[in-house]
């Protein structure tokens, strides 16, 4: 194929895709609305494509650029240089993961003698990554059960503190909600054991510094050993940049994987990654040098009034709440149980008709805690600069959409949910074909639905294990012939 043609068919394939720009996506997408940002992100990114990360002393403007950005996040995140250091990861999930690797193995110094499996303590709302961190690196996950309004209490943290802890994660703020944990209060205990507390501020870390009086949760809090901030949430930067942190050197070190046991050049990483792309680092670094602190501070202003301006319109729709007391660029709206039934609004179906007016709000489905308390659905808003360009018709559109499922009852998945008792007694992964029929029987078909909240039933309706491997086929289907 030509080079024209190629270009024309990807053109064709994007229209298939979200819209990442004009602030109809509230989730995954993070549009400061400034057409300059794109344009000199993007020129930045290809400057840096032909460079590998690899290697900074081939290559030293990739050293050049992460100092300045590590310094730029420090000092944002009440620490100091020369005190505070850290490393430009690939994304959330990367720093998260590093977090819990470099906890691990300076546990493991600390108790050469151990035969037991080190826990991760985190409330039941922190990011799903530090899941996959304890599998990989073979820590027990300890999920803290949280109140009905997605809070945590201190209480609940403390309690589990042993010398078995190897960390503690908390959240500024968590995703499912919005709400800081209790970081100050959790930290003065940790301090006190010897036990390192991490604090996922991926999402808030580059918008809770402008945000104004809000609790305690950075490196000002002398319990807190190490923080993640991603630059491509509210740092406005491409995907996928974020930066890990740490107190003191001994701990960014132990984050590093080295090696001169093999016949070719020494290995030295300080990410997950090797060979990595030095495009995202050359993006982050331009943005923040065009915005600088004054330039955020704007961008956080405009996201609070969103964010104020839409609590309010909920506060005036019938049947709908925000959920629990959220400090942040972030909502989660759900059903308010203090109306009649038949004045109720169900997330999942609202969710569905703002969609279907051209804005996407994210489904979460309900979650049975440990301890039995229950977690009730909910959609999740994603604030962004541009969002005030679109406040008037996205809150025309909530209301409509309320008004139109008000008294209907949730999606219903007891079909399917028989069929997998009936098939699987003692809940387990089903195979490939089982998941397509599951997914058959909740509209998804092959694809992904146009509408979710049948399918967030049935992944409501259905034993975690059952429902991972739904999602599996459902993801995995989509990239297949």
């Amino acid at each position: 194929m030509k080079s024209a043609e190629i270009l024309a068919r990807l053109e064709s394939m994007r229209q298939e895709d979200a819209p990442t720009y004009g602030g109809t996506v509230l989730s995954y997408v993070y549009d400061p609305g400034n057409e300059v940002l794109d344009e000199l992100a993007g020129r930045a990114m290809e400057m840096a494509r032909p460079l590998n990360g690899l290697d900074p002393t081939t290559f030293p403007s990739i050293a050049a650029m992460e100092k300045e950005l590590m310094r730029f996040a420090i000092g944002m995140t009440g620490g100091k240089v020369g005190k505070i250091f850290g490393s430009v990861t690939s994304g959330g999930t990367e720093s998260c993961l590093l977090a819990v690797k470099t906890a691990r193995d300076l546990w493991r110094t600390a108790h050469p003698d151990s035969t037991v499996r080190p826990r991760l303590v985190t409330p039941t709302t922190a990011h799903a990554a530090f899941q996959k961190a304890a599998m990989a690196f073979d820590l027990d996950w300890d999920p803290v059960p949280v109140g009905p309004d997605g809070m945590v209490s201190t209480r609940g943290i403390v309690d589990r503190l042993d010398d078995e802890v190897a960390l503690v994660v908390l959240s500024a703020p968590a995703y499912p909600t919005g709400a800081i944990d209790p970081i100050a209060e959790v930290a003065r205990r940790t301090r006190e054991r010897g036990i390192a507390l991490h604090v996922d501020a991926c999402f808030g870390g580059l918008a809770l510094p402008w945000w104004g009086a809000v609790d305690q949760w950075d490196f000002s809090v002398p319990g807190v050993t190490s923080i993640s901030a991603d630059f491509h949430k509210f740092g406005y930067s491409p995907k996928g940049v974020s930066v890990l942190m740490h107190r003191g050197r001994k701990r960014h070190r132990a984050q590093f994987f080295a090696t001169s046991s093999w016949p070719a050049y020494p290995v030295v990483n300080p990410t997950l990654l090797g060979s990595k792309s030095a495009s995202p680092l050359a993006a982050a670094w331009s943005v923040v040098s065009y915005l600088g602190q004054e330039g955020y501070a704007e961008a956080v202003a405009s996201c609070r009034r969103s964010t104020e301006a839409i609590a309010t319109a909920v506060a005036g729709i019938d049947g709908l709440t925000v959920w629990g007391h959220p400090t942040g660029p972030a909502l989660a709206l759900i059903a308010d149980t203090g109306v009649s039934v038949d004045r109720g609004v169900d997330p999942h179906r609202f969710a569905d008709e703002v969609a279907a007016a051209g804005y996407r709000l994210q489904h979460q489905p309900g979650f049975t805690q440990a301890d039995g308390t229950r977690l009730t659905s909910s959609v999740h808003l994603t604030i962004t600069p541009v969002t005030e360009t679109v406040l008037p018709d996205l809150l025309a559109a909530m209301t409509t959409a309320a008004d139109r499922v008000r008294g209907r009852a949730p999606h219903s998945a007891n079909l399917a949910g028989r069929l997998v008792r009936m098939l699987y007694p003692s809940p387990k992964r089903p195979g490939p074909g089982v998941c397509a029929l599951l997914l058959r029987l909740s509209g998804a078909g092959s694809g992904v639905p146009g509408r979710l909240a049948p399918l967030m039933a049935l992944t409501e309706a259905l034993p975690a294990p059952v429902t991972e491997a739904l999602l599996i086929e459902l993801l995995a289907r989509a990239s297949e012939d």
